[in-house]
């Protein structure tokens, strides 16, 4: 079990969206870590390319893998 404290303002957005998808808070709060942790699992850092034109790198495309 996890003790965390959140400010006023932060619990009223988590409750309007806990009742928009029917859960408690407490089942709200566990879905955003939840995912949180699964998105983090699936962004590997990868590291920048070497290229020598900076508008190259600002307009192509980085290839990305699917898993």
């Amino acid at each position: 079990r996890i003790e965390v404290s959140l400010p006023e303002n932060i619990i009223k957005i988590i409750e309007k969206r806990a009742k928009k998808n029917l859960l408690s808070i407490e089942e709200q709060i566990e879905d955003i870590i939840r995912r949180s942790a699964v998105n983090a699992q699936l962004k590997k850092v990868q590291s920048p390319e070497k290229i020598d034109d900076l508008l190259v790198s600002i307009f192509s495309r980085r290839k990305r893998r699917i898993k």
